[in-house]
């Protein structure tokens, strides 16, 4: 496991200081330091997982469980018009530590400085083509 992969696990054992949000037996919460808005939170299980692709349904559970909880408290606390809630798996879609971990991005207006963009391609596929990316995806399910 790379150095900026034990981050987290350094953080959760207390070795690297964070500002803590919340913890149980199963996730520990706490403050993105980059803090792209006002109460940016990172949701982590505390059991390493790589990323989403190696995440046990009850790792899962456990984990996503908590997003409202955390997610209302935020809610609370700063009165953002809406939330961001996002995970990041692989290099490409940019994750950059390689431990499972779940962003809540409080919304505060159009220019609070987060820019999530990406472009549709709906008009590029057919009824058919969606129905067969589909059935491609339903054979892969287990």
């Amino acid at each position: 496991m790379a150095e900026r992969d034990e981050l987290f696990l350094k953080i959760i054992n207390g070795e690297i200081p964070a500002a803590k949000v919340y913890e149980d037996d199963d996730v520990f919460a706490f403050l993105d330091i980059s803090q792209v808005t006002k109460g940016h939170t990172l949701l982590v299980p505390k059991q390493h997982v790589k990323n989403i692709y190696e995440t046990s349904e009850d790792i899962a559970s456990k984990l996503f469980a908590k997003v409202p909880k955390i997610a209302n408290a935020i809610k609370e606390a700063f009165q953002p018009e809406g939330i961001n809630v996002l995970s990041n798996t692989g290099e490409i879609a940019g994750q950059s530590v390689f431990h499972l971990h779940i962003h809540l991005i409080p919304r505060y207006g159009s220019e609070d400085g987060f820019k999530p963009k990406w472009e549709t391609h709906g008009d590029d596929y057919t009824s058919e083509d969606l129905q067969s990316i589909a059935r491609n995806i339903h054979q892969k399910i287990n």
